[in-house]
């Protein structure tokens, strides 16, 4: 153990003092605890030390870590989202913080009330528990995610004092005669909000301002801050120490604004990934595809090629139209070839017939094992052709182990499966469904570009317009699929990139 630690200790040093994420793993290269860091080189080599103390949390870890990797980040906030990421995706043994559905927040900035408003939010989809959209969140601009909740409100607060936008829950109509008689808060008070709610603005006047606040938003604002640095350098300039100190810590504040993704970026696809009714949109899909009973569980199925040669496929659930994380699973592609196969292939001697997919989990020489997926055979390769990815092969292994356990009557189907491809992929799928003795109900396959939906009943696909519901609900599953099979290979490999 003393002569592991100084191994790790040696490599962590040799780390770039740089923001980043590091993934501790342990001697099976399983990784067992991810961590973000200022500076890489600092804290990794913090665990190693002879003299530091861990904690009881923490000391365990030492027992198992075998191996370090990292990611570099090009910023402190970057790497926060990382982190919270690949906890959420990996879920080491070792990671309690961030494990939990708790996200980022948001800013959202309503567009279709007389007199928007600010507020804060943790679900920037606006969908209630109910499935129902809330009715401020419908056309309402979202930023974020930000790094931080209570920079991100001291911000909001310190802002309102410029432009003066409202933060109240009000229901406010423009022309009310009522709102003459209304009282405003106390926000009016103070000088931080121009009181709609009282008729002391006009709708013009007040759109006005909060466009000024959008664009400040836009440029993450970059003249403010500057001008409140000249502000604070001469209130220390005339020994007002007190008031450059509170300008000190109001740039600080804003520059906070700075440290925040796009929702583009998904790094939190569980709050982002339904920006439609789920009720209708499960509704609508029911009678697209023709089924007598109501759908409540839809599954999805992708396959990724990633880091070369390494093929992976995935299965998220979706439980009455959001997603249900604990039962997303991934699928490491078995691969199926003789020793025989593997020495022609290496010897550069390969023969029509030959099957080669690499598998480093099956028993027998160099980790082959006999082609068998499912009852299926995996497609053969031509002499002198390098072997390549097979997405039908892969699919029709996913499924074969995926729902063995339904397919002989021990465990439910959902009502719905998808796999994401066209025909070609779909036919993948049902051959190996042929094998089992109990079919599911429905299995379909989502095409990209032009979004076809092909059924096991139909031959001719079903083409939907763009803002079907039920089109959506199944992009929705697929872009969660296909995000889920790549998103931590995605990361490795561009560390791999960089790092050349």
């Amino acid at each position: 153990m003393d002569q592991r630690l100084a191994r790790l200790l040696a490599k962590s040093r040799g780390l770039p003092d740089s923001p980043g994420v590091y993934l501790m793993k342990d001697g099976a290269g399983v990784v067992v605890y991810v961590g973000k860091a200022g500076r890489l080189r600092d804290r990794v080599s913090s665990y190693f030390v002879p003299s530091a103390d861990l904690g009881l949390k923490k000391r365990p870890l030492l027992d198992v870590v075998h191996d370090i990797d990292t990611l570099g980040c090009d910023s402190e906030w970057e790497a926060l989202f990382t982190e919270n990421r690949l906890i959420k995706d990996i879920k080491p043994r070792y990671n309690v913080r961030l494990a939990d559905d708790k996200t980022f927040p948001y800013l959202v900035v309503t567009q279709r009330e007389d007199f928007p408003r600010v507020f804060v939010t943790r679900n920037p989809s606006g969908v209630a528990e109910d499935g129902r959209i809330a009715a401020e969140m419908k056309g309402a601009r979202v930023y974020g995610p930000f790094a931080g909740a209570g920079a991100l409100r001291e911000a909001v607060q310190l802002l309102q004092r410029v432009f003066k936008f409202r933060t109240c829950r009000l229901d406010i109509v423009d022309g009310d005669e009522k709102n003459r008689f209304f009282r405003p808060c106390l926000l009016h008070a103070i000088n931080q909000c121009t009181a709609p709610c009282a008729g002391k603005i006009s709708r013009e006047a007040y759109a006005s301002d909060v466009e000024h606040f959008t664009r400040f938003l836009g440029s993450k604002g970059t003249s403010v801050v500057n001008e409140m640095r000249r502000e604070m350098e001469r209130a220390a300039a005339d020994l007002r120490f007190e008031r450059a100190a509170a300008l000190r810590d109001q740039v600080r504040a804003i520059e906070k604004l700075g440290e925040r993704a796009s929702r583009s970026d998904h790094w939190q696809p569980e709050a982002e990934i339904m920006p439609i009714d789920p009720a209708r949109a499960l509704r609508s899909l029911k009678k697209t595809l023709g089924l007598d009973e109501p759908i409540r569980c839809i599954e999805g199925i992708d396959i990724a090629h990633l880091q070369g040669g390494e093929t992976v496929g995935s299965k998220v659930c979706f439980i009455d139209g959001r997603p249900f994380k604990s039962e997303y699973r991934r699928f490491r592609i078995r691969a199926s070839a003789s020793a025989d196969h593997r020495r022609r292939w290496s010897a550069g001697q390969a023969r029509e017939g030959d099957e080669f997919v690499p598998d480093d989990t099956g028993p027998g020489s160099g980790g082959f094992v006999p082609p068998t997926v499912g009852g299926v055979p995996v497609p053969a390769f031509t002499a002198g052709e390098a072997p390549v990815n097979d997405d039908y092969a892969s699919i029709r292994e996913v499924v074969s182990r995926r729902y063995r356990e339904a397919g002989t009557g021990h465990e439910l189907y959902p009502d719905v499966i998808l796999i994401d491809g066209g025909l070609g992929q779909l036919h993948a799928a049902l051959e190996a469904f042929e094998t089992l003795a109990v079919k599911p109900p429905m299995v379909i396959s989502l095409a990209k570009k032009e979004e076809l939906v092909y059924t096991q009943r139909e031959s001719a696909p079903i083409r939907l317009g763009r803002e079907n519901a039920g089109l959506r609900l199944l992009q929705a599953i697929r872009d969660e699929a296909h995000r889920f099979a790549q998103h931590y290979h995605h990361i490795l490999r561009r560390k791999k990139t960089i790092g050349e």
